[in-house]
């Protein structure tokens, strides 16, 4: 099994079709303490930092990978949480790459917030 933290995302645009429940299981478990929404089309954590200067820094951190994969997120910023979902709009699902992503924003947590 791949680190998905090591992988990068493809073009929305070439990958076709959304993933399996039974793929998206497989992938999920391989994060931490993200969520399947009840439609199946979304993964989401809340993040909780100590302060607002603390929260944005991710956020700013976040939103570089996010420009780098070409794949963005939506997020819900408040003044020390942030929600973050993940879907790939483009095909209104789940997609390897939203996997990816969220795989690369677990690794920002490694250091303190």
């Amino acid at each position: 099994m791949t680190d998905l933290s090591t992988k990068r995302c493809l073009p929305c645009e070439g990958i076709g079709v959304t993933l399996t429940l039974e793929r998206t299981k497989d992938l999920l478990v391989q994060l931490k303490d993200w969520q399947l929404s009840t439609d199946g089309k979304q993964i989401f954590r809340s993040f909780q930092f100590k302060g607002f200067y603390k929260t944005m820094a991710f956020v700013n951190a976040l939103a570089w990978i996010a420009h780098q994969e070409n794949h963005h997120p939506d997020l819900e910023v408040s003044y020390d949480r942030c929600l973050v979902r993940f879907t790939t709009h483009a095909l209104e699902g789940l997609t390897e790459n939203d996997f990816i992503c969220a795989a690369k924003v677990d690794a920002l947590l490694k250091t303190e917030w």
